[in-house]
């Protein structure tokens, strides 16, 4: 496509600290590429346009927000290739419409790589079988664990929530046994940090 997307595109989903945001962090925000039954010749179930978003920063900053208000605000499914001199991440969000308005997306869950290096790209696009197939295959790269590959989009995005949630448990619990003073509550929050660590190794194990 290779058209820029004007910043201001998205002022009326922003606010003020928001827009100063784009300024100072993003520099050019083209739409690059997309993915369709008519640009491909393929099709989706879940999934019927894929675009590709580059976003050209200023620095190398977190602008995670704004690529949210932009995943919001655009009803069609985003890969953002966010570059910044000779490195960039790939992210990708699994969304759905918002119920009353099928313009604005609720975005579900994120996929986001760290920073690689240019030209050393670690992830690839599989263009085949269909849009919804891509989507997904990117986003199982993404979090490098091919045996998601039999599970819906849908299980997947559970399966990083739960992994998440509990990621944030296990610290809480070690930062309460390194703060706690009496030994009866550091064999309680022991108890339980052994409990979610095993219930996180579980979660890994199936998806890995």
């Amino acid at each position: 496509m290779n058209r820029v997307v004007p910043k201001n595109s998205f002022d009326d989903y922003t606010n003020t600290k928001e827009k100063k945001l784009f300024t100072d962090c993003v520099k050019r925000i083209s739409w690059a590429n997309k993915l369709s039954t008519e640009t491909l010749n393929l099709s989706g179930k879940d999934i019927q346009e894929i675009q590709v978003f580059a976003v050209e920063l200023k620095q190398k900053c977190d602008i995670s927000k704004l690529l949210d208000i932009i995943d919001k605000c655009i009803p069609y499914h985003i890969i953002f290739w966010v570059w910044y001199e000779h490195q960039a991440y790939i992210s990708a969000s699994a969304k759905h419409p918002y119920p009353t308005n099928p313009n604005i997306s609720v975005v579900d869950w994120t996929f986001t790589t760290d920073w690689f290096q240019i030209p050393d790209i670690p992830y690839s696009l599989h263009l085949m079988k269909n849009l919804d197939y891509v989507f997904k295959d990117l986003c199982i790269q993404i979090i490098g664990r091919p045996g998601l590959e039999q599970k819906s989009m849908t299980s997947i995005v559970e399966n990083q929530k739960e992994i998440a949630d509990l990621s944030k448990k296990i610290d809480r619990l070690k930062s309460a046994i390194s703060k706690s003073k009496q030994f009866n509550q550091k064999v309680e929050y022991n108890l339980q940090l052994r409990e979610a660590e095993k219930k996180l190794d579980k979660l890994m194990e199936l998806s890995s």
